[in-house]
């Protein structure tokens, strides 16, 4: 392990306001050995990537701002699955997590930055955590991914900015197509997002895979056979984890049009600090007695 580590982040101090006989504790009262929250891209997501480097920036950014309210001075670091002589090798992170912190049940909560199931991904990074840190769930579904979807589809031109409250108000585009990455297992999650971003639309919204069944075109094609005229493509992707060229290019082959992926949206970070709270629930740490 290298003596350098990323620094850590700016935070804010604030205090919080706990509640409930067995209550988390005053901000100030987190104990020494809490984890830090590292959130953990795909190994081909290499940080000179411009838009792998927006998700990280954006993240490591927004993190501090997100939590400071509950947990001012937290340790937050964005890692990828890598080399040990890569930049941000989650290893190295958790080595430098573990070598900073008292003993604790966790030396790190780490957070895949993908939306739903990606087994092979899954697996690979809680491989390489071990026993220095607890791994958590996909960040979706959550209704906040559906409002990302929607945002970067009005960002092209295929949504109405705003939400759809009456069905007799038509978005750009009549049909709209959840794209994930992660095989069936990705698209069947994504059906409770793509529920979510239907009610927002008042379209038909289908999920989709880049990798298996159905396909993008198959969905399009489905589309078009119950009258969608137009048809517009929402990546289900934060955008590291996936082959967004393989997806760009399907989409033109079906036909469809295609937004950017959620990328470095806001709710990540809102999100990633759900994942954490959630993770020192199931650790009990920061708890006090009345």
């Amino acid at each position: 392990m290298t003596d350098e580590s990323p620094p850590r982040l700016p935070t804010r101090n604030r205090s919080a306001r706990p509640a409930g006989r067995h209550r988390r504790g005053q901000t100030s009262d987190l104990p020494p050995e809490a984890p830090a929250l590292v959130p953990v891209m795909p190994a081909g997501a290499a940080l000179s990537d411009p838009r792998a480097r927006e998700v990280a920036d954006r993240v490591a950014a927004e993190l501090p701002g997100a939590m400071a309210d509950a947990y001012p001075g937290l340790d937050v670091r964005v890692a990828r699955l890598g080399g040990p002589d890569e930049p941000g090798d989650l290893g190295e992170i958790l080595e430098f997590a573990a070598a900073t912190r008292p003993d604790g049940p966790a030396a790190a909560v780490v957070a895949p930055l993908i939306t739903g199931p990606y087994p092979s991904f899954s697996d690979a990074v809680r491989q390489a955590t071990g026993e220095r840190g607890v791994v958590t769930d996909a960040l979706g579904p959550h209704p906040l991914l559906a409002q990302a979807l929607h945002e970067r589809l009005a960002a092209a031109g295929l949504a109405r900015p705003d939400r759809v409250r009456m069905l007799g108000l038509v978005t750009a585009a009549d049909g709209i197509i959840v794209a994930t990455t992660g095989g069936g297992e990705a698209v069947r999650a994504a059906d409770m997002t793509a529920v979510l971003l239907a009610s927002r639309l008042a379209v038909p919204v289908v999920p989709a895979s880049l990798e298996g069944s159905p396909q993008i075109g198959q969905v399009a094609d489905r589309m078009r056979e119950t009258g969608a005229a137009r048809i517009a493509l929402a990546p289900y992707v934060i955008g590291p984890e996936a082959d967004l060229g393989a997806m760009t290019a399907e989409a033109e082959k079906a036909g469809v049009e295609c937004a950017d992926p959620i990328g470095a949206h806001p709710t990540i970070a809102r999100l990633l600090s759900l994942r954490y709270e959630m993770a020192l629930d199931e650790l009990r740490i920061g708890y006090q007695d009345e």
